[in-house]
């Protein structure tokens, strides 16, 4: 019997605990195999009888019994267990040693050979003729089929352990004071960006004033219960090639030659509507003046609209402002161009320099460019002016943060350089190599940088240290979101990698191509990819996916605005594009959306004229928006 182990019971009558005790000596002592036979039973607190209440009274004397191991001596050669009893004089229902009258013991035996284990169990016993205030009853017996339950038809002996009568009811406790009364408050909820559907605003709170009403500065907690989505659409199949719809309500599109469903001219707010292409014309829905749709989340509803901006030029970088007016651009044959005012007009600033790339702080004031075998050129007014660092080097990356103190420059076969003065001194950081690109988190804290045919390094603390990361490639181009754990690299003829954790993993996104620049979005989500010979990609998902958009060239380098809704991107030998991301259709009647054949979409009123997606079905390659 483990040491552990005590089991004591309150037993309301002498013989009733003879009888127990002569029950648990017969279970223990029922079987020997492989070792000392014994056998023990514990009774949950839950399980054993219920005390009188204070001041309440009992009709019979109370015994009680516990059971304690009993070590191997001159009572039990082999050890046990000790079964003591006797009346609980205290009323404690603890039985003390002093109240012990009677003492038992059950013994191990000697270990006999493939013997049966004993099993004890126990169950509730209702009130009735073996307990008038109901109780538990415990069963023992051989484990016969070894499955170690103890099964009904092995049950050879039984015993109860009996409730006692209830005791009289105690006397009230006295009454608390400064209670304050919770009170509950039901108001109807609209629909909305809470709940969808509508439904009810549940608020709470301590009646601080004690005037039964729960006011508003009351309030301590507000939950809402909203109205589920309607079960039960309503569907119209329509053939016509237009047709006005009503808010509420499905419609399948069931032409082989397209069906125009025009939005309900006046919804309210949580209004929506379904459609579902069942036709082999599909489906455009068409909008009433001041409507739009917003389309961020839709497969191709974030394409870019793209035109020129710039001089035809041999482009080897671009930089932008957060907001993508100002701009600055520089070409391998020597020219330096500025624009603020998105491109609409460029400046050339300096010109004679084989520039290989160029940054700009998020105000596009601050500006650094790299010259092949030149210096290093600063400008703190967009531009207008520029002084450079008097060196001579093969510069061939710059990067900056957002607020232009931190830059970091790379040097082809030499080293890696930071500032962290705005340019004014320079330290050496890692060694020499074949550095392609570098890229920087807004706060200059984490850096990567790219070489051509060795690995990805990644510092983060501002360029003093730097580990290898990634496997041996020809890096061409490196991205980096604001907070620096979201980061991206090109390769020559390879693919896109992907890190979401500032570096340390790395893992390819997409097919093989010849890429080369590579912007994104400050919270990582927005992407755009250049290759050579081919169009530029872009991505709305982190990477994950990705869309060719524009026109086909020798695409160079790409800069994105902060939130990604807007992208320079540069062409050898051509202007410079300006791209603007959609985020909805064109407003009023000229804009819309259109779906195929088991396309299906489904549109809510948020108010201001707008409808959102809440869910849709592709089974073609994207939605066309206009």
């Amino acid at each position: 019997m483990p040491s552990s182990r005590l089991a004591c019971f309150c037993v309301r009558n002498a013989r009733l605990a003879a009888g127990l005790i002569s029950a648990v000596a017969l279970a223990a002592c029922g079987g020997g195999g492989g070792g000392a036979g014994n056998a023990a039973f514990f009774v949950p607190p839950a399980q054993q009888p219920a005390a009188p209440a204070p001041g309440g009274t009992s009709g019979e004397s109370t015994v009680l019994m516990r059971i304690k191991p009993e070590a191997v001596g001159v009572n039990c050669t082999l050890g046990g267990a000790r079964v003591e009893a006797g009346l609980d004089a205290d009323n404690d229902h603890v039985l003390a040693d002093s109240e012990v009258t009677s003492t038992q013991y059950i013994c191990n035996t000697t270990a006999g050979a493939d013997g049966l284990s004993t099993l004890v169990r126990m169950r509730a016993e209702p009130a009735g003729s073996n307990c008038a205030q109901g109780g538990s009853q415990v069963l023992a017996g051989k484990d016969l089929n070894r499955n170690e339950v103890l099964e009904d038809a092995e049950v050879t002996s039984s015993a109860y352990v009996c409730g006692g009568a209830p005791g009289a009811t105690g006397a009230a406790g006295a009454v608390g004071s400064n209670g304050r009364d919770s009170l509950l408050a039901f108001a109807a909820e609209a629909p909305g960006g809470t709940c969808a559907y509508g439904g009810q605003r549940v608020q709470s709170g301590l009646d601080l004033n004690a005037n039964g009403v729960l006011d508003a500065a009351e309030v301590t907690a507000t939950a809402y219960v909203c109205a589920a989505a309607p079960a039960d659409t309503r569907w119209v199949s329509v053939t016509a090639s237009s047709f006005q719809t009503e808010s509420n309500t499905g419609y399948q599109a069931n032409s082989s030659t397209g069906v125009t469903l025009t939005l309900p001219p006046a919804p309210t707010v949580g209004d929506w509507i379904k459609v579902v292409g069942v036709g082999s014309g599909g489906w455009t829905i068409a909008q009433n003046a001041g409507q739009r749709i917003d389309t961020r989340g839709l497969p191709g509803g974030t394409d870019f609209d793209w035109r020129p901006v710039s001089p035809a030029g041999s482009w080897s970088g671009i930089a932008s402002s957060a907001d993508a007016t100002r701009l600055a651009a520089v070409s391998t044959s020597g020219e330096l161009y500025t624009s603020d005012d998105s491109g609409a007009t460029w400046i050339p600033r300096l010109m004679g320099q084989p520039w290989s790339g160029i940054a700009s702080s998020g105000d596009g004031l601050s500006l650094i460019a790299a010259s092949n075998g030149g210096a290093l050129y600063r400008s703190a007014d967009g531009g207008l002016n520029w002084t450079n660092d008097g060196s001579s080097r093969a510069w061939s990356a710059v990067a900056s943060s957002a607020d232009g103190s931190h830059l970091v420059a790379a040097a082809y076969l030499g080293q890696i350089w930071t500032s962290a003065d705005g340019g004014g001194s320079w330290t050496a950081r890692e060694s020499s190599r074949a550095w392609r690109a570098v890229a920087s988190s807004a706060d200059g804290r984490v850096l990567v940088a790219a070489t051509n045919g060795s690995q990805l390094f990644v510092s983060t603390d501002y360029g003093v240290s730097w580990t290898p990361r990634a496997s041996g490639q020809f890096w061409w181009s490196v991205a980096a979101s604001a907070d620096g754990s979201t980061l991206y690299a090109t390769v020559d003829t390879g693919a896109i990698w992907l890190s979401t954790d500032s570096g340390t993993t790395w893992e390819a996104q997409t097919v093989s191509r010849d890429w080369r620049g590579i912007a994104t979005s400050a919270d990582g989500r927005y992407v755009v990819a250049a290759t050579s010979g081919g169009r530029l990609y872009e991505s709305s998902d982190s990477g994950r996916t990705w869309r060719a958009t524009s026109d086909g060239g020798s695409w160079t380098a790409v800069a994105s605005s902060t939130e990604g809704l807007k992208v320079a991107a540069a062409k050898a030998g051509s202007a410079i594009q300006l791209g603007t991301r959609r985020t909805s259709t064109t407003l009023g009647t000229a804009g819309s959306i259109s779906g195929g054949q088991q396309d299906s979409l489904e549109l809510q009123y948020v108010g201001g004229g707008v409808f959102m997606p809440v869910g849709y079905v592709l089974a073609n390659a994207a939605f066309v928006v206009r």
